[in-house]
């Protein structure tokens, strides 16, 4: 199973709120979302977040949320290889054993 895990921090200090500002009519997260979508490339998207705001918006665009990042894995100083690592931890947990995951940052289109 290959799976795409999407970061989205509700805490960014330069532009607050950023993954669900409006870019074009529609939330910055939204375009990535797309994107993964239509490359077709994976069996599985996730949102890895610490936001239940977040977590509510990407719902509406038919994507999993499996969990809510705990506050040890959200903060300023925590790097991508962390929540990353939690995430296919827990995946794994929960019965999915992932062949290739991918992190896709929520601004990254």
């Amino acid at each position: 199973m290959n799976i795409a895990i999407i970061t989205a921090r509700s805490g960014s200090k330069r532009i607050p709120k950023k993954n669900i500002k409006k870019f074009c009519g529609k939330p910055i997260i939204y375009w990535v979302i797309k994107a993964v979508k239509k490359s077709k490339i994976f069996d599985k998207i996730i949102v890895s977040t610490d936001s239940k705001k977040i977590a509510k918006l990407v719902k509406k665009y038919n994507i999993d949320v499996p969990f809510i990042r705990p506050k040890k894995f959200s903060g300023d100083y925590v790097g991508t290889n962390k929540v990353m690592v939690h995430a296919i931890k827990w995946l794994i947990k929960n019965n999915c054993k992932p062949n290739y995951v991918c992190c896709i940052y929520p601004t990254a289109v």
